[in-house]
């Protein structure tokens, strides 16, 4: 473990999932609602794991969860990731978007394993070797990074998370398993997530 920030974990599970036509957070993948997965996974890998939402989903969520609910002060998803940032804005965050069915524990201890915040890179991305570009909502953000988000919103020279670190000082690791890198979108790359879930 390097020294440095600790590592908080955030579900981001507050978006809208228009394309899916139902909230992706709740879909069933692994016996249970998705968000409540990747909650489970990176509680053992993180000091603490929060699920980020919306304010109207706050009643269906068990108090076993740990919550933090959108400000709603930015738009798309950098709103729970700031909302996080500003309620615990000296930790790291390691942040999963709940639309990535085949993410694992062994990804993830892959991804922390890499970082070294010695070389202060602003966050630890995963990326897919076709396309090394930032994965921002599969990455761990270091304190700074959000605090020039929050920056670089004002100023309007980024607009986007992934449009950020594509900017900026970021570590980019190349899973083992570049399926863990899996979106599901739609109710097509559901079914292909289920299909390839039951033949492991």
């Amino acid at each position: 473990m390097v020294n440095g920030a600790k590592i908080y974990g955030l579900v981001l599970s507050g978006g809208k999932s228009t394309r899916m036509g139902q909230d992706k957070g709740l879909l069933i993948y692994h016996g249970k609602p998705q968000r409540e997965y990747l909650y489970g996974m990176l509680n053992t890998v993180c000091v603490k794991t929060f699920l980020s939402i919306r304010k109207e989903q706050a009643s269906e969520i068990t108090p076993k969860f740990k919550t933090i609910v959108d400000t709603n002060e930015y738009d798309g998803p950098y709103n729970g990731l700031l909302s996080a940032y500003k309620k615990y804005p000296n930790v790291a965050w390691l942040v999963l978007a709940c639309d990535l069915p085949l993410m694992n524990v062994e990804s993830l201890k892959e991804l922390i394993a890499v970082r070294n915040v010695k070389k202060h890179p602003l966050a630890t991305s995963f990326a897919l070797k076709e396309n090394p570009l930032p994965e921002p909502l599969c990455a761990i953000w270091e304190p700074e990074a959000l605090k020039q988000s929050i920056i670089c919103l004002q100023t309007q020279k980024a607009s986007s998370p992934r449009k950020f670190l594509i900017k900026n000082n970021v570590d980019l690791v190349f899973p083992s398993n570049e399926e863990a890198l899996l979106n599901a979108n739609s109710m097509e790359d559901y079914k292909a997530a289920i299909g390839k879930i039951s033949t492991v």
